[in-house]
């Protein structure tokens, strides 16, 4: 037998589908077998394995009772394998028709090559550094942690670890290639005996290509070919903890191969202390941030205080003694309380919560100078730093959500301009069931066709906009963000090439599943079909998005009522011509009684199953003008906040100024 072909799977049969689908167009002559190991998913692999690909006498499913980690369930994998050749691939990968018959000629041409690695694009197709690497000697190391090879990655002396200087374009020996694809000769696998298990993931690939180099062989990056590897997935569905175990990796690394030399171990493991802890900021930020941010600007608030009440009042400010107390002991209870109430998250900025977090900091450190009678110098101080806090607690979150997009939970529509690769039966097919979808925002823009015959022309009620020469242009004219492509009318080949031209654009790339069932895109992978809308459960029922967004109609309704509208209706009354923003200003009274809001649906719906809003002065029937607006009224239902609210407000103004 050429080539057995080896897939550890855990959670993620959707990717398997498709890397399965690669995999057949690209073994058309070579004899093979696939193994896959499942490692206990979760998610209905077995299932899904099973009836979609089984029985096949090339396919031997292997069941692992729990996670065995990667190297271990390679090498259950390898006992089995029976080809002259291995190939070690994840299975959130898609390879090219021509990819395992050029890695195999590579390997037969080179008697020295015992592993070899194929250029590794990520889905936008930038290079995946890590399908090229040095092993992390010190200096190689250093580099990496302090960001030398970032700053100067042409350099040879300082960008070694990824090898950023080297053109990816080309053909040559490196110290190691990434696990997600590996290609080896069998009989140079048998002098190394395997993975080393006792790398649970992460580390192992390293550890293997060290132990190849040992044993005499070469290891080699080949450019000729390519793959897409959308990395991290299985991770990123397990309540693994991926930076631990990585680093983790890394120092099993160092101990095994450079314990030996004192100096190296520890530089290597200091190296990997500040990254693990550069790692643990990363993905901490939105927590880490916003405490110093609250901290700096609560310390202002107390100095700012005792500054304006000084200045108005005979008090000569906090004495000299007790400064120590007054800006440590305060600060120290209010960020207390913020974190008792959950006021810090890693993926949003809490306004409610912060909101009553200052309210309690407000009396519990009132109910203080009480007992503390020497630090009670005045009420007026403290209210003056609560008001300073109020205010700028709350505007700096404002801010980040309103105009940074930071820190919002839900959000407006993602506005996903779409192009679908293919003019045939399954694209249409492809094109149409995106438009209908709710749970996300497309706007199938139009089709990308093969023959400049074909622009111009319609498919269906799509326009064929370009063909995949001029992709490119067609992207930048139409401000294209998204490119989805259909494996039956385009080879796999084609896509990369395609993906790879376009590295330099910003777009997502997405792959639609053979039996159309799914989509599969960089970030995530969702049903093609939405589920049925009585099944979501839609924020705008829940009882405290309601609360809030009638409190928000309420407030706003009466400011308006007030200060704007008895000119409106004067101006109405006196014959001046309606406008939008006229038209809206009337029907504030409406709101007011609590029979519209300022952002709903174009019609309130009572006969539906589900609430999906009062109807509503403006919303995403204003601002997007779109024919689907069922589907936006259902997005604006499930993600409805008061964030989205004030979004939509303010983009309605600037599209009623922008007419006038």
């Amino acid at each position: 037998m050429d080539l057995s072909i080896i897939i550890v799977n855990y959670n993620v049969k959707e990717f398997l589908q498709n890397l399965l689908h690669s995999i057949d167009k690209a073994t058309k002559n070579i004899q093979h077998e696939i193994i896959i190991i499942d490692n206990a998913s979760d998610d209905g692999s077995i299932q899904f394995i099973k009836s979609k690909f089984l029985p096949d006498d090339r396919i031997t499913l292997i069941e692992n009772k729990e996670n065995l980690g990667f190297g271990k369930a390679n090498n259950i994998g390898l006992k089995h394998a029976k080809g002259k050749f291995i190939l070690l691939i994840n299975p959130d990968c898609l390879l090219s028709e021509d990819t395992l018959i050029e890695m195999i000629s590579f390997l037969d041409k080179n008697p020295h090559a015992g592993i070899a690695g194929c250029k590794i694009l990520n889905p936008d197709g930038s290079l995946q550094l890590a399908c090229r690497r040095s092993f992390p000697g010190p200096w190689t190391s250093f580099c990496k942690v302090t960001g030398l090879s970032t700053f100067f990655p042409k350099s040879k002396i300082f960008a070694k670890y990824n090898l950023t200087y080297l053109d990816e374009n080309k053909s040559y020996e490196v110290d190691a290639i990434s696990g997600s694809f590996m290609m080896i000769k069998k009989d140079a696998l048998k002098r190394v005996n395997g993975f080393d298990e006792d790398f649970f993931m992460y580390g192992e690939d390293l550890d293997l290509c060290y132990r190849f180099q040992k044993a005499g062989f070469k290891v080699y990056y080949v450019h000729s070919t390519q793959i897409i590897h959308y990395k991290g997935e299985s991770t990123r569905r397990s309540s693994i903890d991926e930076t631990k175990i990585f680093y983790d990796a890394m120092h099993l690394f160092v101990k095994k191969h450079f314990s030996s030399f004192l100096l190296v171990e520890i530089i290597l493991r200091s190296a990997i202390v500040v990254r693990k802890f550069f790692a643990f900021i990363g993905k901490k930020k939105l927590i880490i941030i916003p405490l110093l941010v609250d901290i700096i600007l609560f310390e202002s608030s107390i100095y700012f205080a005792e500054e304006i009440y000084s200045s108005i009042s005979k008090w000569g400010g906090f004495p000299d003694w007790s400064f120590r107390i007054v800006y440590s002991l305060p600060v120290f209870i209010q960020v207390i309380i913020l974190l008792v109430n959950s006021s810090y998250k890693k993926d949003s900025l809490p306004v409610l919560r912060t909101v009553a977090s200052i309210l309690v900091g407000f009396f519990v450190l009132s109910s203080i100078t009480y007992f503390f009678k020497q630090y009670g110098y005045s009420r007026a101080v403290l209210l003056i730093t609560y008001a300073f806090v109020f205010f700028s607690f709350i505007s700096w979150r404002a801010v980040a959500k309103l105009f940074f997009k930071i820190g919002i939970e839900g959000g407006g529509p993602d506005k996903k301009r779409t192009v679908v690769i293919g003019t045939n039966k399954e694209a249409i097919q492809i094109a149409q069931k995106l438009q209908k979808r709710s749970i996300d925002y497309h706007n199938v823009i139009g089709l990308i066709g093969f023959s400049k015959n074909e622009i111009g022309s319609k498919s269906e009620q799509f326009e064929i906009l370009g063909t995949t020469d001029i992709l490119n242009r067609v992207i930048k004219n139409y401000n294209v963000n998204e490119v989805v492509f259909s494996s039956e009318e385009i080879s796999y080949s084609q896509m990369m090439a395609i993906v790879a031209s376009c590295q330099k654009e910003n777009i997502e790339f997405k792959l639609i599943g053979k039996s159309l069932e799914f989509i599969v895109g960089k970030t995530s992978v969702s049903m093609l079909d939405d589920i049925p809308v009585i099944e979501i459960k839609y924020n705008i029922s829940r009882p405290l998005f309601r609360s809030v967004k009638f409190l928000f109609d309420i407030l706003l309704g009466v400011v308006t009522l007030f200060l704007i509208y008895p000119f409106i209706y004067l101006a109405v009354w006196l014959g001046k011509k309606p406008t939008p923003f006229t038209n809206m200003v009337v029907k504030i009274p409406f709101v007011v009684s609590g029979k519209m809001s300022f952002v709903g649906p174009r019609k309130s719906n009572p006969d539906s199953e589900v609430f999906l809003g009062k109807k509503g002065l403006t919303g995403f029937w204003f601002i997007e003008e779109v024919k689907e607006e069922e589907k936006l009224e259902i997005f604006y239902a499930r993600n409805q906040s008061l964030w989205l609210d004030l979004e939509v407000l303010g983009k309605t103004i600037l599209k009623i100024w922008n007419r006038n």
